[in-house]
């Protein structure tokens, strides 16, 4: 597949792609290798987190997905989703909240039920595959 071919199915998909010589002096120099980029959030989870949240304290949920520290940023969206900031909040109270981990909701950071989408078309995906 040529470059030009690689670059226009990745953005069909949903990704970017960014190409780099390699470093190492014995590979060839001829040859360019790719790291993909997500422009999508990446469900994290199937299940929203529960979290106890402090007044005052100011918070920096992942909208990225790719968060080893989930439902909060560790700043992974610089390398793997660049085009993805972090929402940040600050609650009014001591509560606890329930955080989205799905990345699929409308009232970002809370959980608003979207989980049951993502849920549902994961099992409808599996199903057909079954009929492959």
């Amino acid at each position: 597949m040529n470059t030009t071919a690689g670059f226009l199915l990745a953005v069909r998909r949903g990704c970017a792609r960014n190409f780099r010589r390699p470093q190492n002096p014995a590979v060839s120099s001829s040859m360019v290798l790719c790291h993909e980029q997500s422009t999508q959030a990446v469900p994290a989870a199937r299940l929203p987190y529960r979290v106890k949240v402090s007044a005052g304290k100011r918070y920096a949920w992942c909208a990225c997905g790719h968060s080893k520290k989930q439902p909060f940023c560790d700043g992974a969206h610089r390398t793997e989703a660049p085009t993805i900031s972090p929402l940040r909040f600050t609650p009014d109270k001591d509560k606890t909240v329930m955080l989205c981990a799905c990345k699929q909701t409308r009232n970002a950071p809370f959980c608003d039920g979207s989980h049951f989408k993502v849920i549902f078309h994961d099992l409808v995906k599996s199903v057909k595959g079954l009929f492959k």
